[in-house]
């Protein structure tokens, strides 16, 4: 009974100290206490469709490189569209291998991470205009396996987890077993969808469709050599007039700027080096809510957190913005947003309109490894309650 009377002062005394000293250790706990509860009521995880990329770089593969770099942004704006079973709009990150190149270190199988998973659609772009051919070893099972293992793939069970593997030499080459890579898949929520360059049954004997059917993927065969269509539209120079005014949006801050204003510009020109139809696509890409620079550009970086300029040195500011106060930086940014949104929204509507006319004008078998991947994304997705409806 003595003790636990003891322990009744004792807690007395603890709790009349924390109200005593309430300017300084009260606050300070009740403060932690605000800030824990305030962390549980944290927004949901967003859903993300994450695409590892998968090419094979030998001799006989520039159409195949030369497919992917001229369908990017058509692939990027179809999944754009896409919305979660609760309406909510999923994040995507790609990701980029290549495999099969002489040039590439063969202790490793001939096989190297381009990038990992990103968000940075100009990044992207670059990396596959860097691809060059050379002739080599395709091992199909090692770079599959190698994707499993160094690319981040999270526990999310609503992303939507996707590998595409293009090549056209036999699947199962190579140290690593692709069945075993395609349990290892199976057991990180990842499907394996194989892409054969050249004949269909050829790919069936040479095991690409069992690659696939592995973890329930989808496998086609495509002429890996066959140019990609761009048809043109009436509206193709209206859009690209609002390009160029959306660049002049940017607002560059930190030391990253200076190159990602010039690599933003160099991929306008990649793009463009296809002819205006898929620079169009590019302008459509960098007007829909993919498209964030957050590393470099202002506009984009208070919309993620609009007190980051709090945290911005005055060395850190482009010129114009150098020696402004906080709130006449908030106001040059926010004009940049409302213009930028207006642009992105006539691009959008021209856009509708360019869509509209290509209708009866596009042929569904043109482009080949575009609808490829992006049947398959809507085929596996639709699986997960993801619609483009």
């Amino acid at each position: 009974m003595k003790t636990l009377f003891i322990l009744a002062i004792t807690l007395a005394l603890h709790s009349g100290l924390l109200a005593t000293n309430g300017n300084e250790d009260g606050h300070a706990f009740a403060k932690a206490e605000k800030n824990h509860a305030s962390s549980l009521k944290k927004d949901p995880v967003q859903n993300t469709i994450k695409v590892a990329l998968l090419l094979d770089t030998s001799n006989s593969m520039d159409g195949l490189i030369d497919q992917a770099r001229a369908q990017l942004w058509e692939l990027v704006n179809e999944l754009a569209e896409a919305k979660c079973g609760n309406e909510s709009r999923p994040a995507l990150k790609i990701a980029l291998y290549e495999y099969g190149n002489d040039r590439l270190n063969a202790r490793e199988g001939y096989i190297r991470m381009v990038s990992a998973f990103s968000t940075d659609l100009d990044e992207i772009s670059k990396n596959l205009f860097s691809l060059t051919t050379n002739g080599g070893n395709e091992y199909c099972g090692n770079v599959i396996q190698n994707s499993l293992n160094q690319l981040e793939w999270g526990k999310n069970k609503n992303d939507l987890n996707l590998i595409f593997i293009a090549g056209n030499e036999p699947f199962d080459q190579g140290p690593v077993r692709y069945q075993d890579a395609a349990s290892n898949a199976c057991g990180k929520d990842v499907t394996i969808n194989t892409i054969f360059c050249g004949d269909y049954n050829e790919g069936l004997q040479t095991k690409w469709k069992d690659g696939a059917s592995l973890t329930q993927g989808d496998y086609i065969a495509i002429n890996s050599d066959k140019a990609t269509v761009h048809i043109p539209s009436p509206y193709d120079n209206k859009i690209l007039h609002k390009n160029e005014e959306l660049n002049k949006t940017y607002v560059g801050y930190g030391n990253l700027a200076p190159s990602k204003m010039a690599l933003q510009n160099s991929q306008d020109s990649n793009a463009q080096s296809y002819g205006n139809a898929n620079a169009v696509k590019r302008a459509v890409s960098k007007s829909s809510r993919l498209y964030k620079n957050t590393s470099w550009d202002l506009v984009d970086a208070m919309e993620e957190n609009e007190e980051i300029i709090v945290e911005l040195k005055e060395t850190s500011l482009p010129q114009e913005l150098k020696g402004k106060t906080e709130q006449e930086i908030k106001k040059y940014v926010s004009k940049k947003k409302e213009q930028r949104m207006a642009i992105q929204q006539e691009i959008a509507d021209l856009n509708t309109k360019r869509k509209e006319f290509l209708e009866s004008k596009t042929n569904a078998k043109d482009n080949e490894l575009r609808n490829a991947l992006v049947d398959a994304i809507k085929k596996q997705g639709r699986l997960k309650n993801y619609s483009w409806e």
